[in-house]
């Protein structure tokens, strides 16, 4: 198959959409499939032999790592000349309605995925009074698609209520070669607490903004003596979030990728995780894969992947309390957090991405079979 995938966002950025790309178009193109990556341009022309069209963008106000790329007349031409078999629209936004136009335009099938829950993030921004024009807006353009897929049961339910049709869960991944449990180092340690190793560690690995709610953590860091938080990762909330945990033992360690990531994760002794906006939270799963015990809002796609007790702890996230009764209870008990490390990477291998690469291309090839039963009849 020859796929044109159109995304707001792509390498070099770091997110949990990127990272499932770059997984996705690497199994596509190692299982003999050929991709075209169209995404705001970030200097990159090729990625494991699939070409990247770049579309110079300009940062979006309220969020100045994502930029908005409008698409150009020439883009027309690079998708002739790749005569593409669908077009995959991710997060369709700016670019996405480029997409939608040149699938209309050059009548070739498509699907739309649905990774970010936009009009829930809208209220952390001080916009939630759009919220219904935003859900019009998507079921507008996702309705044109003829499948759609997201990455959550919750996502699924949230959807389809709201007028999304033909919607189906895009299965979950992660790399357990590079995130495994005995890569701890007590060198790591040292690094994320600041030189207290043998202090409990908490740790939060992703984007730094509002709609994360990072801030929800001081108090469960308050409420453990001696325990340290380091926050990885990076975004436009970063200066507020200082000023926050300005009086607490926290570090602010930035970008972490590869072996580095996987070894901070397996190097902490929980990941928390207070957001309730996730459509799935592919951190937690790498969190998991490498042995990390996560506690998690129980929100959103989240109950997906954590069970309760069993592979790591869910809080209700509207009691503030919750995370700071887990978070005591699971560093208090050394034989039932090896039991969830144990639990956790049991869990997390279940779902490499070889897999939910072969699931998406069951997808793909189901839209193609529906695009080819009228001429057949």
């Amino acid at each position: 198959m020859r796929i044109a995938l159109f995304t707001e966002t792509f390498l070099p950025k770091v997110d949990g959409i990127v990272t499932r790309l770059s997984h996705t178009v690497d199994q596509l193109q190692r299982m003999g499939d050929q991709v075209l990556v169209v995404s705001p341009d970030g200097g990159l022309t090729e990625y494991k032999g699939a070409r990247i069209y770049g579309i110079p963008g300009f940062p979006l106000p309220l969020y100045p790592e994502l930029k908005l790329a409008i698409p150009r007349p020439s883009l027309r031409q690079v998708l002739e000349d790749f005569q593409p078999d669908l077009i995959h629209l991710v997060n369709p936004a700016v670019l996405g309605l480029g997409g939608l136009y040149y699938a209309k335009s050059l009548e070739v099938p498509l699907v739309a995925s649905y990774h970010t829950h936009l009009p829930k993030y809208l209220e952390h921004y001080g916009l939630g009074m759009l919220e219904g024009v935003l859900w019009e807006l998507l079921k507008a353009v996702h309705n044109q698609a003829t499948i759609n897929l997201c990455t959550s049961t919750a996502m699924q339910e949230a959807l389809t209520s709201h007028g999304i049709e033909h919607v189906e869960v895009w299965q979950k991944g992660v790399d357990t070669e590079l995130f495994q449990p005995d890569l701890a180092s007590q060198e790591m340690r040292s690094h994320l607490t600041q030189g207290h190793p043998d202090s409990p560690l908490l740790l939060y690995v992703g984007r730094l903004s509002a709609e994360k709610e990072i801030d929800r953590i001081k108090p469960v860091l308050q409420a453990i003596p001696n325990a340290r938080l380091a926050l990885v990762g990076d975004g436009p909330h970063r200066a507020e979030l200082e000023k926050h945990f300005a009086d607490t033992p926290t570090h602010f360690v930035g970008y972490m990728t590869g072996q580095t990531l996987a070894t901070a994760f397996a190097s902490a002794d929980a990941f928390i995780f207070p957001s309730r906006t996730e459509t799935l939270g592919l951190v937690l799963l790498e969190a998991m894969a490498a042995g990390c015990p996560v506690i998690a809002a129980n929100a959103g796609g989240i109950p997906d992947i954590v069970t309760d007790g069993v592979n790591g702890y869910l809080f209700d996230p509207l009691d503030e309390g919750g995370a700071i009764a887990a978070t005591q209870k699971l560093l208090a008990q050394q034989q039932t957090r090896d039991t969830l490390r144990h639990n956790a990477r049991t869990e997390a291998e279940r779902w490499g991405w070889a897999a939910a690469t072969r699931q998406l291309q069951g997808f793909y090839r189901s839209v193609l079979d529906q695009r080819s039963m009228p001429s057949a009849a």
